[in-house]
């Protein structure tokens, strides 16, 4: 009884020290200058989508970049006219849609230079439904080579305010810059798993998955590919917590729950791995850190509220524009049901 009394106490200082390093560890001090940029998508917005390609709601937003090219990927769309009360709806609805910009600099904004079109000029959906979907949704894009990659959810049923469920998630692929796709049967996740959504970091060759169940309340979980093996589902491992193992059902939780729509990426700034998502019971996009990709992930820090931007969702850092100390991240809203770049400064400790 003694020997396992003393096993415990260590086991428990042993947490209780790792959480000190983790919080004394901490370079972030906080949030300022927050401010809205400009609209992305919508009447609005300087790209003239709705006239364009008729869009006159969308939202998400996720960025990658292949070469000079980035490339925004964005959930269901629809054209004139959304509801009265805001929100998704209106006619010529598609699934997906996706941009693709040569932009380098956001401070006014984001140019949309083109889409993914119908012969007419109207946006088109790039992934496409399964009899059993009620839609399709890009969660996250990443460029390998010259190749293209889509993670997507095949959602299965829409629940109450941030709870959905999942057909299945996986991989889309498009060797011609995003003009076609190909969704293989085999590189999925069946169901509802921990990799429903998704935020994707290339480093040192390998390709990471920071992924989440449908919905907005789990926490999240890490997987890893190698690069020229993102299609075989079975060269993933996942962090079990000390390694990788083979085992899905062996992931653990990096960053506790509630996390909605996520991004990661590298900050030189701060020299450290920063993570944007939807924090739903507090209404905040947030922001935590790390200094490895598996972590220890730092306590959150409020990034922008939902009672100056109600009905907020989904950051995505952009990938030019989000190693410095300020940043830019794409941020959805469900009223207006469109996308605002948004931009805020980070500030250290001690300055």
């Amino acid at each position: 009884m003694r020997a396992r009394l003393l096993v415990t106490l260590a086991a428990l200082l042993l947490v209780g020290l790792r959480g000190v390093s983790a919080q004394d560890d901490t370079v972030l001090a906080g949030i300022e200058d927050l401010e809205f940029v400009e609209w992305v998508t919508g009447p609005e917005s300087p790209n003239q989508t709705d006239v364009r390609y008729d869009i006159d709601g969308t939202d998400l937003g996720s960025m990658f970049v292949q070469g000079d090219t980035l490339y925004i990927a964005f959930g269901d769309t629809f054209g004139c006219c959304r509801p009265s009360g805001g929100g998704a709806g209106g006619a010529n609805w598609r699934n997906n849609a996706l941009a693709y910009s040569s932009d380098r600099d956001p401070e006014d904004g984001i140019t949309i230079d083109g889409m993914i079109t119908e012969p007419d000029g109207t946006a088109r959906a790039v992934l496409h439904r399964m009899r059993d979907d009620v839609t399709v949704i890009p969660t996250y894009g990443i460029a390998i080579g010259e190749r293209l990659y889509l993670h997507y959810m095949a959602v299965r049923e829409w629940g109450p305010p941030g709870r959905w469920t999942l057909n299945r998630s996986g991989w889309a692929y498009s060797d011609n810059g995003g003009r076609t796709w190909t969704q293989p049967r085999d590189a999925i996740w069946e169901g509802d798993t921990n990799f429903g959504q998704a935020a994707l970091v290339e480093h040192e060759g390998m390709v990471y998955v920071f992924g989440i169940h449908g919905g907005r309340f789990g926490g999240v979980a890490l997987a890893r590919v190698p690069g020229d093996s993102l299609l075989d589902m079975s060269a993933y491992r996942y962090w079990d917590g000390e390694g990788w193992s083979e085992d899905i059902n062996d992931a653990v939780e990096i960053v506790p729950p509630p996390v909605g729509e996520l991004s990661v990426a590298w900050n030189e700034y701060l020299g450290r791995w920063i993570m944007t998502y939807l924090h739903e019971l507090r209404a905040e996009i947030v922001i935590r850190e790390a200094p490895e990709l598996t972590g220890p992930w730092s306590d959150l820090t409020t990034l922008v509220r939902g009672v100056d931007y109600p009905s907020l969702y989904g950051a995505y850092l952009h990938p030019w524009a989000s190693d410095g100390q300020v940043i830019y991240f794409n941020m959805s809203q469900w009223g207006p049901y469109n996308v605002r770049l948004m931009r805020a400064r980070l500030v250290k400790g001690g300055e």
